[in-house]
């Protein structure tokens, strides 16, 4: 029996433990049902951590939408992709009004950030157009979500500073992502730092988001 104290750091530690090993081991190995457990448990692990600890539905819900969307991706993408992203979707339809419980007012330097964020999202749906193919209406409206879902963060209080950030990671990984599963765009021509930065950047993001959040 674990004593009740150490559940929260046990799963903390779960977690990481996961992140690090399908990002520094997995990420480059071939589909297999290993490599979709590590993947799923590095969320799925903070979703019951916050859930234990007693942190808002709407985060452990969230949480665990995008735990089951890696666990989509971690499979065949060209089967698997509309189901990730379906689920992905939810989970930021759900961080949305999780941050807005929290909203500070807005200072005059929120609308430079969000006018940056919808810029973001614009150009990248722009650059990848002609390769969405039938995907074009869904990967639209994840694109509304994901910005929808960063512009809230940006309303959090100082305090929470970890969310905010975490989503801002989250979008950056999307960015990254998108490029390349669609275009086949890598950073600086290489798939090892660009399969890194993706996973690094979204499981900083969600770490950083159920960290600040259950400091609500």
């Amino acid at each position: 029996m674990i004593p009740g104290a150490l559940v929260s750091p046990l799963l903390w530690a779960i977690a990481t433990g996961s992140a690090l090993a399908y990002g520094l081991i997995f990420v480059h190995q071939p589909v297999s049902v290993l490599r979709t457990v590590v993947k799923t448990a590095s969320v799925a692990a903070l979703s019951l951590a916050a859930f234990l600890a007693g942190g808002s539905w709407l985060l452990v819900a969230a949480l665990a939408a995008c735990a089951i969307g890696d666990g989509f991706l971690a499979g065949d993408p060209k089967r698997w992709l509309p189901f990730g992203l379906g689920a992905f979707l939810i989970g930021h339809l759900l961080y949305v009004p999780l941050f807005l419980r929290y909203e500070a007012p807005p200072e005059p330097s929120y609308w430079l950030g969000v006018g940056a964020v919808g810029m973001a999202g614009g150009l990248a749906l722009r650059t990848l157009w002609t390769s969405l193919g039938k995907l074009k209406i869904p990967v639209i409206v994840y694109t509304l979500a994901i910005v929808a879902m960063v512009a809230s963060a940006l309303l959090l209080p100082e305090p929470l500073w970890p969310a905010t950030v975490g989503a801002v990671a989250f979008m950056a990984s999307d960015l990254v992502l998108s490029q390349d599963l669609f275009r086949g765009a890598r950073l600086l021509g290489s798939p090892r730092l660009t399969a890194w930065t993706i996973w690094f950047l979204y499981w900083g993001g969600q770490a950083g988001i159920c960290w600040g959040m259950m400091r609500a």
